[in-house]
């Protein structure tokens, strides 16, 4: 089974054009320093997804005393790096970073980044892991969907954190302007195009409208994975966890889902492809400090392409 996800790799590189936008969104869990030779690691896998353009989240220093990790690769990439000061938010490209933003606070950072015949905006975001709520649901089965709701609204900062996103893409006047916009990274709850009627079997016959999600629907932008792989039954796309699928103790399974997704706002980029890694998940019984994929979080490579803008 090894050699098909390996097969679909190959045929998404050979699909792609050198001068397609490929983005990779990726927490690399606590820069990788739990693993052996973890940012080594991490450095392979940009390096082998042909990536051009990554957003990072939990870019922390790779040990003590030494370099974040977002920085320290982009340095052997002979990349440009953009580093949120006091956060572990990194945007590492290939490309000129001619301009940075901000959110107040810990979660988003952006920047304004130039490359061979395209300017756009790109942002990485890291929210609140409190109270989440596939994991909330599992503890209390027969919790309201109000409930439910409640995990991302009142118990944890991932709404406002969101709201406070687009509201400052707003006030940057990025969110109607002509250049691409992508916002991408560990938003730390599931999609509301996941839990849908399509899948409502997985989900105990709900339809949840999870706000974080919504709100980016709502201001436009487009989901990159779902763009190609519409079916969430069919390509559940899981980026949580490759590391933790099952209990410890018990050994009962986790709940798996697609938490860390890439949001796009552009007339002219369009998703091409989208791939999950690790291509293939390593066995349970590989310790932690051994595996060849150094993080909890799944990476998303997106690949977008420029295409003419529409005729009325």
């Amino acid at each position: 089974m090894r050699s098909i996800p390996l097969l679909i790799g190959l045929l998404v590189g050979l699909c792609c054009r050198a001068e397609d936008l490929r983005v990779l969104t990726w927490n690399v869990q606590e820069g990788a320093k739990h693993f052996e030779e973890g940012p080594e690691k991490a450095l392979k896998i940009i390096r082998d997804s042909g990536a051009n353009l990554v957003l990072m989240q939990e870019s922390d220093a790779i040990a003590e005393g030494r370099d974040k990790l977002g920085p320290w690769l982009a340095a052997r990439l002979g990349w440009h790096a953009h580093q949120g000061i006091g956060t572990a938010i990194c945007i590492l490209t290939k490309f000129e970073i001619v301009q940075t933003f901000s959110v107040a606070g810990w979660y988003a950072i952006g920047a304004r980044i130039k490359a061979p015949g395209l300017e756009f905006f790109a942002w990485s975001c890291w929210s609140d892991y409190h109270s989440y709520l596939p994991d909330y649901w599992r503890a209390n089965p027969d919790a309201s969907p109000r409930e439910l709701l409640a995990c991302e609204t009142a118990h944890s900062e991932r709404a406002r954190q969101t709201q406070a996103i687009i509201d400052r893409l707003k006030k940057l006047r990025q969110l109607d302007g002509p250049l691409p916009l992508l916002v991408g990274g560990d938003w730390n709850c599931p999609s509301h195009l996941d839990y849908c009627a399509e899948t409502r079997n997985l989900h105990r016959n709900l339809i949840l409208p999870l706000p974080s999600s919504l709100a980016f629907e709502q201001a436009g932008f487009t989901d990159a994975f779902r763009a190609v792989y519409p079916s969430a039954l069919k390509t559940p796309g899981i980026t949580w966890s490759p590391l933790y699928r099952t209990e410890p103790k018990t050994h009962k399974p986790l709940p798996l889902d697609r938490i860390d997704r890439l949001y796009l706002r552009a007339n002219d980029l369009k998703p091409i492809s989208a791939t999950v890694y690790p291509l293939q998940l390593e066995s349970t019984a590989i310790r932690r400090a051994r595996r060849q994929f150094p993080s909890d979080h799944g990476a998303v490579l997106a690949v977008l392409r420029q295409v003419p803008h529409a005729t009325p």
